[in-house]
């Protein structure tokens, strides 16, 4: 083996060995640092909803939502969320 083909072998058997060691450091995090709690956005609906009003999905979400959530009154006023309330309830009650 040349000298060359020496030295070569050998930085790479090094750097080799450098990225063994290193690859199993872990981060502050996995240590039982504090981190940041995770921000839950609630799931999409299964269905697309474009084209009904903000009132529909309002009553859909709610209803999907957990726990349930109904606002007693708008459900007797406004029938576009009780409409959506009650679809949403109809399709996410298996959930």
């Amino acid at each position: 083996m040349h000298r060359g083909s020496l030295e070569r072998a050998l930085c790479g058997a090094f750097l080799f060995a450098l990225m063994l060691l290193t690859s199993g450091c872990e981060s502050p995090t996995e240590r039982g640092a504090p981190s940041k709690p995770a921000v839950r956005t609630p799931p999409q609906p299964g269905y697309n909803l474009a084209g009904y009003s903000a009132a529909f999905k309002q009553g859909y979400a709610d209803a999907c939502a957990t726990p349930r959530r109904r606002d007693p009154e708008r459900v007797k006023t406004d029938a576009d969320y009780s409409m959506g309330w009650n679809d949403g309830q109809s399709v996410c009650r298996g959930r």
